[in-house]
């Protein structure tokens, strides 16, 4: 098969055998939180500390983020796959629940996990979706838990 004739549900197949990492990327560009699950988070450099992430531009976070200065990256533990369903789901307010508060910057991060607050640097379009580089300003480290990963279509955690 050619990338021309490959198809978007063998590309997915193909990337369902890669585990990942869950995270949720959490903005607020002056309409409100707006936060979505990801598994592309990747560092991309240490000096300066930079990382990066993709977001389709046909998604809903789409707008809210190609206009945020900042954005938090909340690592998800593995009694946290409700909250990675939650941010996966469209057409919800996916901030219903009392699981989040502000930063004193004014980012919404949610509680209990651990973050990486980050200047954004770069937006790149690249086919549907946009990456996203940017630099990390402050972290909080604080959880020990097992990490939720993404593999095969579901949701698993490290015995």
């Amino acid at each position: 098969m050619t990338a021309a004739t490959l198809s978007p549900d063998t590309f997915k197949r193909a990337f369902r055998r890669h585990a990942a990492g869950v995270v949720v990327i959490t903005v607020d560009a002056d309409r409100g939180p707006m936060g979505f699950t990801a598994t592309s988070l990747t560092s991309l450099s240490l000096r300066p500390p930079l990382i990066s992430f993709g977001i389709s531009t046909a998604s809903s976070s789409w707008p809210h983020v190609k206009e945020a200065p900042t954005v938090i990256v909340n690592f998800l533990t593995a009694q946290q796959e409700h909250v990675a369903r939650r941010f996966a789901t469209s057409g919800i307010d996916r901030f219903a629940e009392r699981d989040w508060h502000r930063l004193p910057s004014g980012e919404p991060v949610l509680t209990d996990t651990n973050w990486l607050r980050a200047k954004v640097e770069r937006v790149i379009p690249v086919g549907d979706h946009s990456i996203v580089v940017a630099q990390v300003l402050q972290s909080d480290l604080h959880n020990d838990g097992p990490p939720l990963l993404y593999h095969d279509g579901t949701y698993h955690s490290i015995p």
